[in-house]
């Protein structure tokens, strides 16, 4: 029971580790995105992220699953005590990673022309592109070590790496494109040329400002993980991994490194097909979403006038633009989408060391309370914010973006707000699999749901009536075939007994109350404080209410969980000081 306790504890120990550094990275990546919005519009944020869009299969590529086989091998060979093994597995992923790194880079800057003018039609983003295909090469190195680490259960050197990558990119990203944009509008309200051109008209000089803007944005995210990498080089040398010159004397003799090379790459490629497979869907995704969306403009424009006429107008876009703008007001609603997914996927980093190490030792008790535990806490994470996200969407969005921009966006983030926790499980139930040597579930169940999801995009969004809001079916509908598969597969692998009442009912419930209480008080302190402030500035009466509707949520929350018996005893103790915590709380009649 004691070895129970030990190895439940680092599964949320480590996961609340690079949960701090997530939600730091998410706020300083907010920090970013939102005055990136702000000075380069709707427009150049379609051109940010379809740079990006490009640039994740590639990296997928250049990575192969690679770190998460690092993880992995580490984790399994340190629990038998072959210390000598992880520190060939290090030495041998070093070299690995820097030829994958390098034809990743290559592979960028060759396809970024192409892609560009004959796949997206739009031949500008290939700035975007350029300024980030160094950073492939520079993540790869990076992941070296973070998968080293991650296997031997510390979570530290990734989590500063990752905070050192979002304070580069939020200074130096957001620095570059203020001053590139400042410079071309003053040499415009001058008279004088913008990039070589003289425009009559202010818009017709930010359009041809914007690729460059966010290629300089851009720039920001490639210096970012030049700094990150620096950083592990450095603690890697003055730190080190804690294995002592005694511990390697006493470790047995280690495989040779062809052996271990094969297998590592054995391990890691069922799992970069996955990756690959996702994101060579994303690409797909971006692409068919912008191709769908102008051929549905070109057919029925007055329908799409009709829809969005007024915020078209509002946000002073060409014609030429309608579709990347409305693009560009998707993807702002992706940075709220992809909040709880990225917070939850450290639950599957934290439990690949921890399910590797116990599946080598044949230990089925930790294989199981990890299991349990990762998904349960997930539930209680991502319902209640999902819904949360849901109920208040539209006043969230027009906090940070015009209100043109929420008035769209808002129907698409509620949409993804119902069903967060689907994105949010997905990621850990993967990574446990993965733990277990079955890589191959998700790549098949991947594959099912992207054949689904593409074929659903270009049918729903080609419809004039239907346009943008067709784009998150497909990608709901694709995650429910994934999940479904995966949830399935990882229960009769490991026999997991999953009580739905504790994992999924009772935080159901507990999320729909929170969302209603989000939802009515602010409707009510709206009403009241609506008038007050300018609402063209940030704080104002709309979002008083909408910070008032945050905390009375979280406080609905807890007391529905109180109430309802959700928390488990188990799940508290894993916690720092969860030990005090529990006993009051099942004291008091509070535990489940």
């Amino acid at each position: 029971m004691a070895e129970r306790k030990v190895r439940s504890q680092s599964l949320l120990n480590g996961a609340l580790v690079l949960v701090v550094a997530t939600v730091l990275v998410k706020i300083i990546g907010a920090l970013f995105k939102i005055p990136l919005s702000m000075l380069i519009g709707e427009v150049g944020r379609g051109y940010f992220n379809t740079a990006y869009d490009i640039y994740t299969p590639l990296y997928s590529i250049s990575m192969a699953g690679l770190p998460i086989a690092v993880s992995r091998m580490v984790a399994q060979e340190r629990s038998l005590g072959h210390l000598r093994d992880v520190r060939m597995i290090r030495r041998v992923a070093i070299r690995i990673f820097l030829i994958t790194g390098a034809i990743g880079t290559g592979l960028m800057f060759l396809i970024a022309y192409p892609y560009c003018k004959f796949i997206i039609g739009t031949p500008d983003n290939v700035y975007c592109m350029f300024a980030i295909a160094p950073s492939i090469f520079f993540c790869c190195c990076m992941s070296t070590y973070r998968g080293y680490y991650e296997g031997m259960q510390n979570m530290v050197p990734t989590a500063v790496s990752q905070v050192i990558e979002a304070l580069s990119k939020l200074f130096i990203g957001l620095g570059l494109t203020y001053v590139f944009i400042h410079y071309q509008l003053s040499a415009f309200d001058s008279g004088k040329p913008v990039l070589g051109t003289v425009y009559a008209t202010k818009d017709e000089a930010l359009a041809a400002i914007y690729p460059y803007a966010a290629a300089t944005a851009i720039l920001g995210v490639t210096i970012g993980t030049v700094l990150g990498l620096i950083f592990l080089f450095i603690r890697h040398r003055v730190v080190g991994d804690g294995i002592t010159k005694l511990d390697l004397k006493n470790s047995p003799a280690p495989e040779k490194s062809q052996v271990i090379a094969k297998t590592l790459i054995m391990t890691a490629l069922p799992m970069a097909a996955s990756s690959l497979v996702l994101n060579i869907t994303n690409l797909i995704d971006t692409a068919t979403i912008q191709n769908r969306l102008a051929y549905a403009i070109r057919k029925a424009p007055e329908v799409i006038y009709n829809m969005y006429g007024t915020q078209i107008a509002a946000s002073g876009v060409t014609k030429s633009q309608v579709a990347k703008y409305l693009f560009g007001v998707y993807c702002e609603t992706l940075d709220f989408k992809n909040l709880v997914p990225t917070i939850t996927m450290t639950l599957g980093i934290s439990a690949i060391p921890i399910i590797s190490a116990a599946w080598a030792q044949h230990d089925s008790r930790t294989i199981k309370t990890t299991v349990e535990s990762a998904i349960r806490v997930t539930m209680l994470i991502s319902l209640p914010i999902g819904f949360g996200l849901a109920a208040v969407a539209y006043p969230l969005l027009n906090l940070f973006y015009p209100a043109a921009s929420a008035s769209i966006g808002s129907s698409i983030l509620a949409t993804y707000g119902f069903t967060i926790f689907l994105f949010a499980v997905s990621s850990p139930i993967t990574n446990m699999l993965q733990a277990l040597g079955r890589m191959d579930i998700p790549l098949k169940a991947l594959c099912a749901g992207a054949f689904v999801k593409i074929a659903l995009n270009y049918i729903l969004i080609s419809q004039p009536s239907i346009n943008i809001n067709g784009a998150p079916v497909g990608s709901i509908v694709c995650y429910v075939i994934v999940v479904s598969i995966n949830i399935i597969s990882i229960i009769r692998i490991t026999g997991v007994k999953i009580n739905f009442m504790s994992v999924f009912i009772r935080p159901f419930i507990c999320s729909v109350a929170s969302a209603l209480a989000a939802f009515l008080s602010f409707k009510v302190f709206n009403t009241l404080l609506g008038s007050l402030g300018n609402p063209e500035k940030m704080i104002n009466g709309s979002s008083i209410s909408l910070i008032i509707a945050v905390i009375t949520a979280v406080v609905i929350y807890v007391l529905a969980l109180l109430l309802l018996k959700a928390l488990s005893k188990d799940d508290l103790e894993m916690l720092p000081k969860g030990e005090k915590i529990a006993k009051v709380l099942e004291k008091h009649g509070f535990l489940g």
